[in-house]
């Protein structure tokens, strides 16, 4: 019996069954190569932030502006989170000020951009949406019709990053 692939766990059997014979025959790399174009060019945390900003003024305007938003390196390691977001509550004189903040994790500077792009979405969907419930993946496909696509793709490409090593993009 092949060891479960956590990035697909709660898909049903078939998919998973599909999914292991493309593994064995080394041709999930080449699926996802024809689906997707190259690796995009934002590789500055500056170039990301600019980049979740103009998304986040496009599908949220009303939402509190970003503080940060940067790559970081060790999001893969702790607890396979690929993208997070805090709100930091300081007072300043006698108001409280909120600061939001989005971490993506620096995988993410080597992918096509519709995965960056998924990524973002679901983090900024956090900050209108606490939960994981119905409400939050309609904002994500409002601000991404494919979400759930992408997320299956993404998913797809992290087993492979698991099970067969990184795949190089076409440019």
């Amino acid at each position: 019996m092949q060891a479960p692939l956590k990035y697909l766990s709660g898909y049903p059997a078939p998919l998973i069954a599909q999914v292991q014979d493309l593994l064995a025959q080394r041709r999930l790399g080449d699926l996802l190569r024809r689906k997707y174009s190259g690796a995009h060019d934002i590789r500055s945390d500056r170039a990301l932030y600019d980049y979740v900003t103009g998304l986040k003024n496009e599908y949220l305007r009303n939402a509190d502006p970003l503080s940060r938003v940067h790559f970081d390196s060790k999001l893969h390691v702790i607890a396979h989170a690929l993208g997070t977001h805090t709100t930091v509550s300081r007072v300043q004189g006698g108001k409280l000020k909120a600061k939001r903040e989005i971490r993506v994790a620096a995988l993410f500077r080597e992918v096509p951009l519709p995965f960056l792009r998924m990524i973002a979405v679901h983090e900024l969907a956090h900050i209108k949406e606490k939960e994981h419930d119905k409400a939050f993946y309609q904002l994500c496909t409002y601000m991404e019709p494919a979400y759930h696509q992408i997320e299956l793709d993404l998913r797809l490409y992290l087993t492979h990053l698991d099970e067969l090593g990184p795949l190089v993009w076409p440019d």
